[in-house]
């Protein structure tokens, strides 16, 4: 199962990247989820942006495939292990959505894979390359 971090939903809503895009439709949404920051963090974005109405479309139909995992006390259980285990940085996003793919066992997609490098035991795939 995979956790799809917020970039990798962007990329694959917006058209960014035919490989994401390709293993996606490869998943048929099989076996692929979001956490509820995510969903957050997509939902953010749309609004500031004054995103197309066509990409929010986009977006919602994406994410009506995906399991949606709420963000709860066994991720904020793995959120705490993490602050005693690696340095403070400024996206504190990246660390919730790590933990909760900690958490839940899953290995997390991302195109940012650099952000989440120091998080020990966390299983991460680039699905751009």
């Amino acid at each position: 199962m995979y956790l799809l971090d917020t970039n990798a939903c962007l990329d694959f809503t917006l058209a960014r990247s035919d490989r994401l895009r390709a293993r996606v439709r490869a998943q048929n949404g099989v076996g692929m989820a979001i956490s509820s920051i995510t969903l957050a963090e997509l939902r953010f974005s749309a609004g500031r942006l004054q995103s197309d109405p066509a990409d929010e479309r986009r977006l919602d139909v994406f994410v009506s495939i995906l399991v949606v995992h709420p963000f709860d006390d066994d991720a904020a259980e793995a959120y705490g292990k993490l602050g005693a285990q690696i340095a403070v940085r400024r996206n504190s996003f990246d660390r919730l959505i790590a933990a909760h793919a900690l958490s839940l066992g899953l290995t997390l997609v991302t195109n940012n894979e650099r952000d989440f490098a120091d998080i020990p035991g966390l299983r991460v795939e680039n699905w751009t390359l």
